[in-house]
């Protein structure tokens, strides 16, 4: 805010884009006896990821939230960029340092999925819906959302949230994506869908350290819209494999039917979602 001929101007002409209070989140999310312990809003960065990272191998407590209002280079899977203009989504990373074997971690972007879909559910009053493993999808698979999982040295791991709130249709990075307020979102306002989120996640994220995976995986399976569908998944190495999607097991790997019965559980790869009468629908 600055002034001009005696009264306050607001700097930020986009009304529907404006910025996040830091302070204000703070004292609603960083509470004692919470995962939450610290959350920094920064005005541009290259990636959250990378901030999250260089302050896990400095010694950065479990808990530590960083959020972008602009985010230059953010990465998604495979290497994929994820850009929008300033506050036009949520871009942050989360810093865990989880109590569970390594062998378990696999399920933290199913999880964060699962928190991500039921706060746009809750605020936006969207029917969003998940791709496995890491797409939020709206409106005829069209992502809205991604999440990206890192391991930093032993003992964290950083997990990325990128969130299309306000983009307009010409600004969208690619032509199957979608915002909230392009899908009629009942309100794309970044400050209640971060606070829902993050709620959602220390929630699902204390149930998974206490060793409720069923009832992730049930809650999960309620979320996705990958069970049930004809696939393509394009695996590390160059192999494709087809079937049908029919479940996720005890570790969050997807469960593929192919066409001669047999159950591959995959751990990686490239999801296409495929209609019956047409070419693939999707890929994340």
């Amino acid at each position: 805010m600055r002034w001009g001929y005696g009264r306050p101007v607001n700097i930020y002409t986009d009304l529907e884009r404006p910025p996040l209070r830091a302070a204000a989140l703070r004292r609603a999310l960083v509470v004692p006896g919470g995962l939450w312990t610290d959350l920094r809003v920064v005005e541009e960065t290259g990636s959250t990821n990378a901030d999250a990272a260089a302050a896990a191998r400095a010694g950065a407590a479990e808990g530590l939230v960083i959020v972008a209002e602009r985010q230059t280079a953010g990465r998604g899977r495979l290497g994929r960029q994820w850009q929008s203009p300033p506050r036009a989504g949520l871009a942050l990373s989360i810093l865990l340092r989880p109590a569970v074997p390594s062998a378990r971690w696999g399920w933290l972007p199913l999880l964060t999925g699962v928190a991500l879909a039921e706060a746009v559910r809750r605020v936006a009053r969207l029917d969003a819906y998940l791709k496995w493993p890491n797409d939020l999808l709206l409106q005829g698979d069209r992502k809205t959302a991604g999440i990206l999982a890192e391991g930093v040295g032993d003992g964290a791991v950083v997990v990325g949230i990128g969130l299309n709130t306000t983009l307009r249709e010409h600004e969208l990075p690619r032509p199957d994506a979608t915002s909230l307020a392009l899908a009629g979102a009942a309100s794309a306002d970044r400050d209640p869908l971060l606070r829902a989120l993050l709620r959602a996640f220390e929630e699902v994220y204390g149930r998974w350290q206490a060793g409720d995976e069923a009832g992730l995986r049930e809650a999960y399976l309620f979320h996705c819209g990958t069970i049930g569908r004809r696939v393509r998944v394009e695996l590390p190495g160059g192999a494709t494999l087809s079937g049908i999607a029919t479940g996720v097991d005890t570790d969050g790997r997807l469960q593929v039917t192919d066409p001669g019965g047999l159950v591959h559980a995959v751990a990686a790869g490239d999801v296409v979602h495929v209609r019956a009468d047409a070419g693939p629908e999707t890929t994340g």
